[in-house]
């Protein structure tokens, strides 16, 4: 069992982990965006979510020879621990809940300020746990304030929010005047037109070329056309709606990765004596398995019995859906080795300092801003408190790196 031993190794997966955790999101973004159903994207991406954890379990979990107090993966399945399985399986359980939760949030509160707040709430809750559960091995003085950074940037990012809803109202009511002048009358044709034309920007899309149709990014036109396009409509929803699938969404967050904590060191002493701890490959897949499961029923039973006025569908429409399936299967991957990875540097440096990777904002803002024009023709304001979020992350993620302990 390979196992990550320094602390330039522990850093090292958090920063890889950062970008598959970051750019995972974004990918699902796109294909609603693109009017792809969200239940068949979450099937097809919860398929190599699971792949991605046996892969790691019969590679690193499986390197060098296995040892009484190191048992290999395969070794540990037939072990009496499951008293810290159902901990890993737990773990498994809300982040999938989260991450179903966010791919309907995404739609309503938009991509970055999702990822910023579900962030946030991991780093608040989540790595206050983790700090306890690890006997303190990161370091208090550095690790605080770098919680108190992300905490700033939640409140920039809420700033954001404002001030770019402002920006697209303000938009919107001048796309209404221009309506009520005639002019409207052409734009609303030329939206029919651009949503025949809109193929040509999902070629262009498949193919990682950032448009969407041919209306400018940050337009009226091109809100307009997005509402058309998108699988999941936000206009005329409550705020409020897409603020608390977010905040439930960021609870499971803060919860899977003490969980883990719990499955990998059991600190709760649930195992009985003599039985080695899970290694971290081992919960990692019971951890996935109870995420696939999970996944694998709320989605069939949304197909039938959708949410938020989602088109009802079906296994034989699912099962013909390739538009975008290539897209969804890398997004499972992404996100899989990302977790794997998160876990691999948590259990090295201490999963206080792993959740580092909660900076993934910055990540996901990035490719908000080229692929989806998120901010695009935006105010100074707005821009002003972008920047000011993106620093305070990259502040944030520093500080909690150089927290990092060393695990006896």
């Amino acid at each position: 069992m390979y196992v990550v031993e320094s602390k330039g190794g522990a850093i090292a997966c958090m920063l890889l982990a950062l970008f598959f955790l970051g750019t995972w999101p974004a990918i699902l973004t796109l294909l609603e965006r693109r009017g792809r159903l969200p239940q068949h994207t979450y099937l097809d991406y919860t398929i190599t979510n699971l792949l991605a954890a046996v892969i790691i379990a019969f590679t690193f979990g499986e390197i060098g020879k296995s040892t009484s107090a190191r048992p290999n993966f395969i070794e540990q399945l037939s072990q009496d621990n499951w008293p810290t399985v159902l901990f890993a399986m737990a773990g498994g359980i809300v982040l999938s809940l989260g991450n179903l939760a966010t791919q309907y949030a995404w739609a309503f509160v938009g991509l970055s300020v999702t990822e910023v707040i579900t962030s946030s709430m991991t780093v608040v809750i989540g790595t206050t746990l983790n700090y306890f559960l690890d006997d303190k091995i990161n370091k208090a003085e550095i690790l605080f304030p770098g919680v108190g950074c992300f905490l700033i940037a939640v409140c920039l990012g809420s700033a954001v929010h404002a001030s770019n809803a402002a920006d697209n109202k303000a938009k919107l009511s001048h796309y209404s005047i221009d309506n009520k002048n005639e002019e409207g009358t052409k734009s609303i044709a030329a939206s029919k037109e651009a949503s025949s034309d809109m193929m040509v920007g999902e070629s262009d899309l498949e193919n990682g070329i950032g448009t969407e149709g041919k209306a400018k990014f940050g337009t009226a036109h091109f809100l307009m056309e997005l509402e058309n396009k998108r699988a999941i409509k936000v206009f005329g929803k409550s705020a409020f709606l897409g603020l608390g699938i977010t905040f439930f969404a960021g609870v499971c967050f803060s919860l899977f990765s003490p969980a883990f904590n719990l499955a990998t060191n059991d600190q709760w002493h649930t195992l009985k004596h003599g039985v080695p701890h899970l290694s971290v490959y081992t919960s990692f897949f019971y951890f996935s398995v109870s995420c696939f499961v999970l996944a694998l029923i709320l989605n069939i039973t949304f197909l039938f019995h959708p949410v938020l006025n989602t088109p009802k569908s079906s296994f034989k429409a699912y099962l013909s859906d390739w538009n975008g399936r290539g897209w969804a299967f890398l997004a499972g991957f992404l996100c899989g080795f990302g977790n794997g990875l998160q876990f691999m540097g948590g259990e090295a440096a201490g999963y206080a300092a792993a959740d580092a990777v909660q900076a993934l904002p910055l990540v996901s803002t990035f490719w908000g801003i080229l692929i989806f024009g998120e901010y695009r023709r935006s105010s100074r304001r707005t821009y002003l408190y972008l920047g000011g979020m993106l620093f305070m992350f990259i502040v944030a993620v520093a500080v909690l790196m150089a927290s990092s302990g060393h695990r006896k």
